[in-house]
C-alpha cells in the first residue's frame, strides 16, 4: 500500500507520498502558518526510517516552497528536484534566497519530460523504483522556452511548472499540475504524453485560470480532481466530474492499495456522496473509496 496526502495550507500547495517502497516524496511546500510544526513532525513519522527521500519542486512560486528553509532545517532535503531555471524575484524572501541555494546546489537534480534516475523510475537490487515519472517539461519545446525565459526575467514562473505523474503498479495514479495555464495547456497538447490517471490535482489551485482543458481531460480521464484552496469564486468546479475540494474537505488522505483508493479528509463534518462506502478505518474521517479503472477496463 502507499499513502498519499495533500495538506491544506491555505492558498498554497504541499503533499507527499509514501510510497510502497523504501522510498518518500514531498511535492511543493506553504510552511508559513500555525500548522507548520505539526505538518513537519507529520513528515518525520511517515518517512520513518526510509533512506530515499525526496523534494520535487513545481515551479519557482512562494506558494509552493514558502518556508522550504525550515522544512530543511528540520527534515533534511536529501534530493531536491527542479526543473532548471534561473528564476529572479523583486522581492527576495528567506524562502525564495534558499529555494535559489538548494536549486544551484549539488543536491539538486534537473527534472524534464522523460528523465530517468534511481531510485525515482528505476529500481534496483538495493530498493525499488518510486513510480514517479515527469512527463513535462519538453525543454526544446518552443512554448516552454518562452515560459522559461519569462520565469528568468521575473515576470511569471507558472508555466515552467512540471507535470509529475506517481503510478502504483496495477493499481492506481496521480498527477500533480503546478500552476499549469489553460492557454499554455492547450498549445503543448500535441507535445506531452498523457495517460489515464485516477487522481488529478486540479492546476493552479483549481482556479479558472489553469482550468485543465477538455484536451487534456479527455485523455486523462480521471476518476477524481481535487480542487485546491483558492477563493471560492475563483474556482472552476469541472462539471460532469467527480471532484474534492479542499476548502471544503481540509486535508485529503489517499490510501492506495490493490486497486482500491480511499479517501480521509480532517473536515470531520465534509461527506461525499460519489464515493463507494467500504467502511474503512486506516485513518480518521473516512469519507469513501474508488475501484481503480484502467484503459483495459474503459476499453472493455
Amino acid at each position: 500500500m502507499s499513502i498519499v496526502k495533500s495538506f491544506a495550507v491555505g492558498n498554497g500547495d504541499m503533499c507527499y507520498i509514501k510510497h510502497n517502497s523504501d522510498n518518500f516524496s514531498v511535492i511543493d511546500c506553504n510552511l508559513t502558518g500555525d500548522r507548520d510544526d505539526e505538518i513537519i513532525q507529520e513528515l518525520k513519522d511517515q518517512a520513518g526510517a526510509t533512506r530515499m527521500r525526496r523534494f520535487i519542486s513545481t515551479h519557482p512560486d512562494q506558494d509552493h516552497f514558502g518556508g522550504i528553509e525550515k522544512l530543511d532545517a528540520e527534515f533534511s532535503i536529501w534530493n531536491f528536484y527542479v526543473v532548471k531555471n534561473q528564476a529572479t524575484k523583486d522581492d527576495e524572501t528567506e524562502s525564495f534566497k534558499y529555494y535559489c541555494q538548494l536549486r544551484d546546489s549539488g543536491r539538486a537534480f534537473h527534472i524534464y519530460k522523460g528523465c530517468t534516475r534511481k531510485w525515482m523510475n528505476t529500481g534496483d537490487e538495493t530498493r525499488s523504483t518510486a513510480g514517479v515519472n515527469i512527463l513535462w517539461p519538453d525543454t526544446s519545446n518552443a512554448h516552454f522556452k518562452e515560459a522559461l525565459a519569462s520565469c528568468d526575467a521575473g515576470e511569471s514562473y507558472n508555466n515552467t511548472s512540471a507535470v509529475i505523474r506517481y503510478s502504483v503498479q496495477n493499481g492506481a495514479s496521480v498527477m500533480w499540475l503546478g500552476d499549469l495555464e489553460t492557454e499554455f495547456m492547450e498549445n503543448v497538447l500535441d507535445s506531452i504524453d498523457l495517460p489515464k490517471t485516477t487522481v488529478v490535482f486540479a492546476s493552479h489551485h483549481g482556479r479558472q485560470s489553469g482550468k485543465i482543458p477538455n484536451s487534456w481531460l479527455e485523455k486523462l480521464d480521471p476518476q477524481i480532481i481535487v480542487i485546491g484552496e483558492a477563493p471560492s469564486r475563483h474556482l472552476h468546479y469541472y462539471t460532469g466530474y467527480k471532484t474534492i475540494t479542499q476548502n471544503m474537505a481540509g486535508d485529503i488522505t489517499m490510501h492506495i492499495t490493490d486497486d482500491k483508493v480511499h479517501f480521509y479528509v480532517s473536515n470531520g463534518n465534509y461527506s461525499h456522496d460519489g464515493l463507494t462506502n467500504e467502511a474503512q478505518t486506516r485513518f480518521d474521517n473516512y469519507v469513501g473509496s474508488i475501484t481503480v479503472e484502467t484503459e483495459y477496463t474503459l476499453d472493455a
